[in-house]
């Protein structure tokens, strides 16, 4: 799924391809772009795990297990109304929400993403923008009684967490929710979950591979479910965010309604 693109904080420089300098936050999101357009195609592969991502009998069973229970959390979603998803991938959650919303606006920075998303749910509900959250603007000045991202959270920087809150904030509907879900932090390493640490690099970098062998750096940054709950509570948001048991967390978060003045 497409993470926070934008421009960043500068901090350690170094080269980049074309022989200038750019910060080293700039260049990770850089190959982090590069890396979800060229992993679109073997995205799936992770959900499913096929290939490179199969993690053997027990492994997938309990994976199984638990995305199933992450799908049930999703369908039991109230989604009528106009619906934004961000980062929508290629679709796997997009079908579930489609079907049941009124209007939906599904965002990706990947285009080859958007175009596997787009053929796999055929919905003339949804309509498919290939943009950076961080610039993209709600037309018309829309609010969305559901805002929906999966693996999101995950991807994006912690000096850009706070912006990225307050964007949601803006675009909701008044009484509209937030519904998030990310991996959970503790589970086993693996390929795709964070991915192999950067030396010297800062703690949010990690090397994935795709099956072809290429290499990139992304953000990945795991969390608790306590932990971000906390976080989001000093940010202004009243967040429930509960686990599937070993793999996944999955929340449910709404602006926390400031309270009204009192009479002198």
């Amino acid at each position: 799924m497409s993470p926070d693109l934008a421009s960043t904080p500068p901090g350690k420089l170094v080269a980049d391809e074309g022989g200038g300098v750019e910060s080293e936050t700039e260049q990770i999101l850089r190959e982090q772009h590069r890396y979800y357009e060229d992993r679109a195609p073997e995205y799936d592969d992770v959900w499913y795990r096929r290939g490179i991502y199969d993690l053997g009998p027990v492994g997938n069973e309990r994976w199984f297990e638990e995305t199933a229970k992450l799908e049930a959390a999703v369908d039991d979603l109230d989604v009528s109304g106009t619906v934004l998803e961000l980062a929508c991938g290629t679709g796997l959650f997009t079908r579930h929400l489609a079907p049941r919303a009124k209007r939906m606006i599904a965002i990706d920075a990947a285009g080859s993403a958007l175009a596997i998303n787009r053929d796999r749910v055929a919905d003339p509900r949804v309509e498919y923008v290939h943009a950076d959250l961080y610039e993209w603007v709600p037309p018309d000045d829309m609010r969305f009684d559901t805002i929906f991202f999966a693996f999101l959270v995950s991807h994006i920087l912690p000096e850009r967490f706070q912006e990225f809150w307050d964007r949601l904030e803006g675009w909701l509907a008044p009484d509209g929710s937030v519904f998030f879900c990310d991996d959970v932090a503790g589970t086993e390493p693996r390929r795709s979950d964070p991915g192999e640490p950067v030396d010297d690099g800062p703690d949010f970098a990690h090397r994935r591979r795709l099956s072809d062998g290429r290499e990139y750096t992304i953000v990945k940054i795991l969390y608790r479910p306590e932990e971000l709950q906390e976080t989001l509570a000093t940010l202004g948001w009243d967040a429930d965010v509960r686990t599937t048991g070993e793999e996944f967390f999955y929340g449910v978060a709404s602006p926390i309604e400031a309270d009204p003045p009192q009479p002198r």
